[in-house]
This record gives C-alpha cells, structure tokens and sequence, in this order.
C-alpha cells in the first residue's frame, strides 16, 4: 500500500470482537494508524475527536448502525471515506447506503486481500480530494495576488497591504493613475475577515457633482425631483463588506461632511431620510497630493487624518523597472488567449525598449501597449515595430507629451484648452483619468468640458446656418466679402 508522508488513519468499528482484532492486525501491518470501536456508539465519538480518513464499519450493530456512522461522517468529517461491511442478506442495504455516500461495500466472511484493496482505494479517493482542495487553495491565493511584480518596490508595498488587510483600519492608497490601486484595494478586501463580502468600488470622478452624494448615500422617494421611489448607495451596498472610494481628492467639501460623519459614527443618512448604522471597511485611493488640497482649502484637514490610518505608497513603473519583463509576459498570456494569436514572446530589441520606456500612464499603458502588440503583430514574437512610436524613442519628459501644438493669435481660450484635452487624450489612448493628471486638473474638469463640447454640437446642427456678428447668415457674410 502506497502510503502519505504520514500515515492514514483507519478507524474500524464492529461489534465483533474476532473481527475487530483480526483487522486491526491487518491493516497495523500495512503501515496505517489503526483505530477501533467495539460499537457504533464508540465509533461516532472517534469520529467526533480524530481525524480519520477512511471509516470501515460493521452495517449491522445494536444502537448506533453503520448507515448511523455513514450519516455523521458526512456531517462530521465530509472527506472521511466510508467502507461497509455486510453479511450476504443485507446486499440490498448496503447498495441503498452507497446511494447515501458510501465508497464501498465488502461482503463478509471477509477475505485479507479483498479487504485491503478496497480500503487502499478508498485512501486513493480521500487523498486526491485533499490534493484537489490544496490546489483550489492555491488557486485562490493566486487570484488574491492580482498585482505582479517581485521589485523591492512592489515588496514593500505587499508587505504593507498584507499586514494592514486583517485589521479593520482605513487604507489610503497614494499612487498616479494606472498603477493599479484598485487592485490593490481588491487584495486588501480578500485577505481580511470581510472576503466574501461585499466589494463595491466607486469613482468619485466619474460621478457628476451633483447626484454623487445620492449614488453614496441613496435616497428616499420624493427627497428631490425625479427621486420616484427609495434607492440604497453605494454604502449600503457594501454593508458588512469594503467599499472603496478611488479618486477621493476629488469629491466636493459637502460629501465630504457626511463622510467624515461615517468614518467617525458609523452611519449614514440617505437624502431625505433618517440615520441607519453601516458596517464597511472603507479603502481611499487617490493620485492627488491631500495636504496640498487641505491647505488650499479643498479638502478637510479632520478627513485627511481620518483617511490617512495606513497609507500604502504605490510606486509608479518607471520606479519598478525590474517588473517590466514579469508585466510583458503576464499579459502576453492574457491577450494571446483573449486574441487567439500564436505570439510565444518577445525579441530582446522590444523588450529592451519597453524596459527603457517612462511609461507616464504607468502599468495600464503597458497592458494597453501589449495587447495592441499582440493585435497587429504578424509574427511569433513582438518586434519593436509593433509597440506605439512613444515606446521607441527616448524616455519622455515626466507627464510630457511629445507633440508640439501651435496656436494662431486670437485663437479662442476655450478652443485652445479643448484642442490641448483632445492631443492629451490621443496621447493617452483615452484615459481620462491620466489625462487629467498629465494636465494637472481635475478629471471632473475633462468631462465637464467635453460634454459641454457635445451639447454645443447639438445645438448647431438644430440650427439651419450660422449667423454672422449682424444677423445674416454666413453664406450672406462671404458674399459681402466677395464683394
């Protein structure tokens, strides 16, 4: 018999006295840790106080029957697998009782090798279940650990996170855009006592000003126009789990009340209604400098200390080069797959220029690199061709981009800033988040300006023509002009 690193445990239960002593030897010989019960009664206290992995009982016992021992095994012990035992006239409910989970059953009188190579098998089973959830164990621990990298960085920002998750403190996560913080809350949520709940992310920046405090707190039917019936927030949604806050330097100073009035109370109030108690582990992320912001006026001084429990540094690419190649082929994996495209690697002149690269949109440019590498490459390997034209060059300016606008004078201001968001957003792919950090304004501040744009455009394609300064058309201007 194959055996584990330390030996099986066998509890036999019969009320025979012959038998009982009889496979005891047996399987003592066969290297397992043998224990016995003289009756079913016996038997089930073993069960309560051992571990066992393979339980082989009599079916037939006064008291407490074998089928007794297979239902508490189940409830007990659910990987304890069960082996009966069974006189000729009871076949009928043996084969009922495998039905109820049993592995197997062994007809008596009983013959030494018989029963040794069932009970071996059964051992077989039980130790590929405990094998399966040692994997599924590890699996799980590989889905929290979401952030790549092995830099003294990245280390040190791991350690902090596992050592602040199990605790119930507030987390602020500093760091620029697209170097993964949300990730990071993420694994904050799932190594502390709260996995399994709730994890609810918010970005406060991509929320318009005036129904932010609605989508956090919710509402009562009638608070305001348009509030048809009672909505719960974000808040209530994460109740009993984390919610997580990103982009926080950036919501107003009249949320920002009511969220210190959480951190301090343990409550919230949804508009229009009264206050109910809330049970959330909250994590903050922002790219912003917060005393910069409280000492312009912009943020609370009682809220920054009150986020500012544990904070966790997130370093950007550029300080954690060592993580690039580690980065490249997580997600030359990822988009492979995704793509269905048969790149194996990289050349040493791609890599090479990838390691050498600021990457200003940290390691959200490099996903957003590869997977356009992946798309368009036509060979096994990426080639330097296939990485954007910033890659390729020098190391940009920090927060720099390397197209140079040029304006005619008179050029309208707002003409100028809208121009100078759209080159921004070419360079960032779209990203409006590092976008706005690259320009050094609010995000809210692109999408406020951009949305104005539409409606603008809106408005002039209702229109049949443009007027001049005087009234007439624009068709009748350039004829005055002709004149």
């Amino acid at each position: 018999m194959n055996l584990r690193a330390s030996s099986p445990t066998l509890l036999v239960v019969d009320d025979e006295p012959s038998n009982l002593e009889s496979l005891e030897r047996i399987f003592a010989r066969e290297g397992l840790a043998v224990l016995t019960a003289p009756d079913g009664k016996e038997g089930l206290e073993v069960l309560r106080k051992r571990r066992v992995d393979v339980l082989l009982t009599d079916l037939m016992m006064p008291g407490v029957s074998g089928v007794d021992l297979l239902k508490a095994a189940r409830q007990i012990s659910p990987e304890t697998e069960v082996v009966l035992m069974t006189a000729y006239g009871t076949v009928e409910t043996a084969v009922e009782a495998m039905r109820e989970g049993a592995y197997d059953f062994i007809t008596k009188p009983l013959k030494r090798a018989h029963v040794v190579r069932v009970v071996e098998k059964a051992l077989e089973k039980q130790s590929l279940l405990v094998e399966n959830r040692t994997l599924r164990a590890q699996l799980e621990a590989a889905r929290r650990r979401p952030i790549v990298g092995q830099s003294l960085a990245m280390r040190r920002t791991h350690e902090m996170v596992q050592q602040a998750a199990p605790s119930v403190a507030t987390v602020l996560l500093l760091g620029e855009s697209g170097t993964g913080k949300e990730l990071l809350a993420r694994q904050i949520h799932e190594l502390s006592p709260r996995a399994g709940r709730p994890f609810v992310p918010v970005n406060c920046a991509a929320i318009p000003e005036g129904i932010l405090e609605g989508e956090l707190f919710g509402y009562e039917k009638g608070a305001f126009t348009g509030a048809v019936q009672r909505r719960d927030g974000r808040f209530a949604h994460a109740d009993g789990g984390t919610l997580f806050l990103d982009e926080i330097g950036e919501i107003p100073l009249q949320v920002q009340v009511k969220l210190l009035r959480v951190l301090q109370e343990g409550e919230i109030e949804r508009l229009g209604g009264k206050s109910q108690k809330i049970d959330i582990r909250l994590v903050a992320a922002t790219n912003k400098d917060l005393r910069k912001a409280v000492s312009a006026g912009q943020f609370r001084e009682d809220l920054y200390y009150r986020l500012n429990v544990i904070a966790v540094n997130v370093p950007p690419l550029r300080d954690r080069r060592d993580d690039v190649p580690l980065l490249v082929d997580h997600f030359l994996q990822r988009f492979r797959e995704k793509n269905q495209k048969a790149v194996t690697g990289c050349t040493r002149a791609a890599l090479d220029a990838m390691c050498a690269y600021d990457w200003p949109g940290n390691v959200r440019e490099l996903e957003n690199a590869i997977e356009r590498a992946v798309v368009l490459t036509k060979s096994s390997a990426i080639e330097p061709d296939d990485l954007p034209r910033e890659v390729l060059g020098a190391p940009p300016q920090a927060g720099g981009s390397r197209r140079a606008l040029t304006f005619e004078i008179g050029t309208p201001l707002e003409e100028i800033e809208l121009r100078v968001i759209h080159e921004t957003l070419h360079h960032t792919r779209g990203d409006k988040r590092l976008a706005a950090q690259l320009l050094g304004i609010a995000t809210r501040t692109i999408y406020r300006k951009l949305d104005r744009t539409e409606g603008d455009r809106a408005e002039a394609e209702d229109e049949p023509a443009e007027l001049g300064l005087d009234g007439a058309t624009e068709a009748q201007v350039a004829s005055k002009d002709r004149a």
